[in-house]
């Protein structure tokens, strides 16, 4: 079974990380929440989801895991400036591990300098952001291209999940 890191900070989408997050456990697969502290407790933006990192991302190495995911919201926001972040995606794609990013996922991936020549999807609002990082936008519920999978918003949740599940 992967061992899948999860991205993430305060205000996340609910949804975008419960979905993903218990259907990747129930499938059998390791699960660690990756967050810029170790042991704190980040909320969701609705209020309806509250998860405690289980590692602060200083102490994660990209060789360790086998995928990530990185849920949207505005917990995407919060992470894509810190250098680590960006060095862990950096690595991951490197190596061709999966790479799932729903709604303002694709922020962190935008400012890793990783959409160059790549076809994605976001949250639509975003798609003149992504187009200027290099990225070809296509406005579907779920896009693969190559080791990415993205999608727009919790609606896609299903395409999601079953894109992320066929690649871990």
């Amino acid at each position: 079974m992967s061992k899948v890191a999860f991205l993430l900070a305060n205000d996340f989408e609910d949804s975008e990380m419960q979905v993903p997050y218990d259907e990747v456990k129930k499938a059998g697969h390791e699960v660690e929440i990756i967050g810029l502290k170790a042991g704190e407790t980040l909320k969701g933006k609705g209020g309806k989801a509250s998860y405690t990192t289980d590692k602060a991302i200083a102490d994660a190495s990209a060789s360790d895991y086998d995928a990530v995911v990185i849920p949207g919201g505005s917990s995407p926001e919060n992470l894509r400036s810190d250098a680590h972040i960006l060095k862990f995606v950096t690595e991951i794609n490197s190596a061709k591990k999966p790479i799932a990013a729903i709604c303002h996922g694709p922020q962190i991936l935008a400012s890793a300098g990783l959409l160059k020549g790549r076809t994605i999807t976001s949250y639509p609002p975003l798609k003149d952001d992504m187009v200027n990082a290099g990225a070809e936008f296509k406005d579907h519920e779920a896009v693969v291209d190559g080791n990415y999978i993205t999608s727009r918003t919790p609606e896609d949740e299903p395409a999601f999940v079953r894109e992320l599940l066929k690649v871990i």
